[in-house]
């Protein structure tokens, strides 16, 4: 009976990773990833989670929005808690309302507005685009920047291929020019001797 129990080892840095400060992680075997508890830690930010999470506990906290692209990484993530934090629902709530939506029903229908006061309550996951206000920027800013040089790609590459085929279109005129230049030369020749 003894071996079939699993045996739950905190770790202060599990499979190469750090544990976050002032989280407690527990491995669950290499092939399976870690546990990482980070629930009433008073935490304000979320900290550097480790990718191999499988499971994460950050409810009662003190998070009021999680940084877009910050759970981006987190393949191997299974279980969730995010419930009893003071969320503020504006612009900041958009990409964890969207990341949830794909990840996890049910841990959305959990979450509660907490401000602004029109919204204290609220469901996050009734949230309409009219109650967040007017939402500027919502890509990260990671995602702009990789915008940006794909853009500058593209117009790179599109001035490329224009030039090449300018060149292409002189160089057709400039052999035809030198064929008919040899002809005529050696008619001139040909007529003077």
């Amino acid at each position: 009976a003894a071996l079939g129990c699993a045996l739950w080892v905190p770790l202060p840095g599990v499979m190469g990773e750090e544990c976050p400060s002032p989280c407690s992680c527990t491995s669950l075997g290499e092939a399976r990833g870690t546990r990482v508890d980070c629930s009433s830690r008073g935490l304000r930010s979320l900290p550097a989670l480790p990718r191999l999470a499988r499971g994460l506990r950050l409810s009662n906290n003190s998070l009021a929005s999680v940084p877009a692209g910050a759970l981006d990484g987190l393949g191997r993530l299974q279980e969730l808690e995010l419930w009893d934090n003071p969320w503020h629902c504006d612009c900041h709530i958009l990409y964890l309302k969207l990341w949830l939506e794909d990840f996890s029903a049910p841990a959305l229908a959990r979450l509660r507005c907490a401000s602004p006061a029109h919204l204290r309550m609220k469901p996050l996951a009734q949230l309409s685009g009219n109650e967040l206000g007017p939402c500027k920027t919502l890509l990260p800013t990671k995602c702009l920047q990789f915008f940006w040089r794909d853009l500058i790609l593209i117009a790179g590459g599109t001035i490329t291929l224009v030039l090449v085929a300018l060149a292409l279109k002189f160089s057709k005129k400039l052999v035809c020019q030198l064929t008919l230049g040899g002809r005529r030369l050696r008619r001139h020749i040909s007529k003077t001797h």
